[in-house]
């Protein structure tokens, strides 16, 4: 027996950022932004759209959310603006992470409370939770239409991942026009945190017939689409269309989870400062390498996306994809000796997204 759930109404194609009053139904918002937005025009934007809905601007969010500057924030933004009932995220998945965690109340209105569900893994009361319409950026984050956050801890060394009932997006709207300013790197990296998404929700013990359906198509558009993209930063057709994939691959894991490429990837970006799209996508040929021959017809579907007819020729195809865009693949070009690796394989095989991963027959 399977399932396949998503609760997010999705808005998709270029000038759709215009639907956001209709999905606002008159409520009034915050806009929960990166610094950059209000010189590329974003802020104006959102602001025409809304007017005097709009009733306050955070734009200070950083990348990779981190407890030491989220607290004040969101003690800020429950003690001036606890009546708000809406959020709308523009921008990458940092941007989007940080909003699920501003929409949560917490009884006392302060983030301690929230940082003890986050580390306990529990359950934090019904209450007065802000919803969120999240427009994505980038192409690559998924965080739009999943009800998942990751929130760090650095200081500490940790990695929380924040998941309430109520932290799936009401909406997102999938504008490509929000994404030409995107530089190459971000580009790069948000394409291949997408496709990583796709084949992990593929080697997945909860992969089900339409996770693996959306996936497979993601990661095929996602080979073909990037390479293009990375050469033509400026056109709105390539970039609507790896804003299709990456929410076609989106919407897969938002079923499965990530696996033991996401699971090595914490470590790496926690450790070594790499970045997440590179942290969790230069492992992949590796990581293909083993999910293969676990089972026939995940297999095929794999061999299919990489028109391969052994495992070694997928495997190679990938290794050689990404090398096309300047990514390399052995852990050694990241500062991790083959002793280390190994111990990170194991230790990663461990974690909760590692116990993703697609089980040997027996």
């Amino acid at each position: 027996m399977w399932n396949f759930h998503n609760p997010v109404s999705i808005h998709a194609g270029a000038g759709s950022l215009r639907s956001l009053p209709a999905i606002l139904e008159g409520r009034d918002c915050l806009l929960v932004t990166f610094p950059e937005a209000r010189a590329l025009g974003v802020v104006d934007r959102v602001r025409g759209l809304v007017g005097e809905r709009l009733r306050g601007v955070i734009d200070e969010v950083e990348p990779n959310p981190d407890v030491q500057w989220l607290a004040p924030l969101y003690e800020r933004v429950h003690a001036q603006w606890a009546n708000v009932p809406c959020l709308v995220a523009v921008g990458g998945g940092s941007v989007i992470d940080t909003a699920k965690a501003l929409m949560c109340a917490t009884a006392s209105g302060g983030f301690a409370e929230l940082l003890d569900a986050l580390a306990d893994g529990a359950a934090l009361p019904p209450g007065l939770h802000k919803t969120l319409i999240a427009v994505p950026t980038t192409a690559g984050t998924g965080s739009e239409v999943t009800p998942w956050a990751t929130i760090w801890d650095q200081a500490a060394g940790r990695k929380h991942s924040l998941h309430q009932p109520w932290t799936w997006p009401q909406a997102a709207i999938i504008d490509p026009d929000l994404m030409l300013s995107l530089p190459a790197s971000a580009t790069l990296a948000s394409g291949l945190d997408a496709l990583s998404h796709a084949l992990e929700a593929i080697w997945n013990v909860n992969r089900n017939p339409v996770s693996t359906t959306l996936a497979a198509g993601a990661a095929r558009r996602i080979l073909r689409v990037l390479p293009l993209l990375m050469q033509r930063l400026g056109d709105v057709a390539l970039r609507d269309e790896m804003a299709q994939a990456a929410l076609m691959a989106g919407l897969a894991f938002s079923n499965t989870k990530t696996a033991l490429a996401h699971s090595l990837s914490y470590e790496l970006t926690l450790r070594h400062g790499l970045a997440h799209g590179i942290a969790c996508s230069f492992s992949l040929p590796l990581v293909l390498k083993m999910a293969l021959g676990r089972d026939g017809e995940t297999d095929a579907v794999l061999l299919g996306i990489f028109d391969a007819d052994t495992g070694e020729a997928a495997v190679l195809r990938l290794r050689n994809f990404l090398h096309g865009l300047g990514v390399a693949t052995d852990p050694a070009d990241y500062g991790v000796s083959a002793p280390m690796w190994a111990a990170m394989v194991e230790s990663a095989s461990q974690g909760p997204r590692g116990r993703n991963f697609i089980r040997a027959l027996a």
